[in-house]
């Protein structure tokens, strides 16, 4: 039996991703950053600054793939440590729960969320982070928005792929 490394099995090469995308949902998490003030009233939700594949500059969300072998905990830690930075410092529960499950789907119009690589399921989760935010590899910038100027036309606009439909979820579940 050959010894097996986790963490390199977790990656594809291209061409296998590739091929999975294909052929199967492919499980994400979704995160939605804020800060807390000391009653854990939402304050700001951070909104990261991309370029698409489509070479569009839009706003999103904290997203990525849960990899073989990894917990969703681990995954969303992982994800928010790629794109706001090992100082964040999430606060993700020992045993988070979603607010919402997400389903993209490569072809418009079946849901709300949109992915044109593949039918991704994602579990969406809101995370509040009390360290410093800086944001990492394809983020270009990570912007803090009060919970009013998150419901703007104009914010909600920028979010690609119906993540603005999630982002109102997640205020809803917050209350704010």
């Amino acid at each position: 039996m050959t010894d097996v490394n986790f963490t390199d099995a977790g990656w594809l090469s291209r061409e296998d991703m590739d091929a999975a995308r294909e052929r199967l949902p492919i499980l994400y998490v979704d995160a939605v950053p804020v800060r807390v003030d000391d009653h854990g009233v939402v304050t700001a939700v951070g909104l990261l600054l991309r370029i698409g594949e489509d070479g569009q500059v839009k706003r999103a969300l904290v997203s990525g793939r849960v990899l073989y072998h990894e917990r969703v905990r681990s995954a969303l830690l992982r994800n928010l440590e790629k794109d706001l930075g090992p100082l964040a410092l999430p606060r993700v529960p020992p045993a988070p729960q979603p607010f919402t499950i997400a389903e993209y789907f490569p072809t418009p119009g079946v849901t709300p969320f949109h992915d044109p690589r593949q039918h991704a399921v994602s579990l969406a989760y809101v995370v509040p982070v009390e360290g410093d935010c800086a944001p990492q590899q394809d983020a270009l910038e990570l912007t803090w928005v009060s919970p009013e100027e998150a419901r703007r036309p104009e914010v909600l606009a920028e979010l690609a792929n119906g993540q603005s439909t999630l982002l109102l979820q997640a205020l809803a579940h917050l209350g704010v």
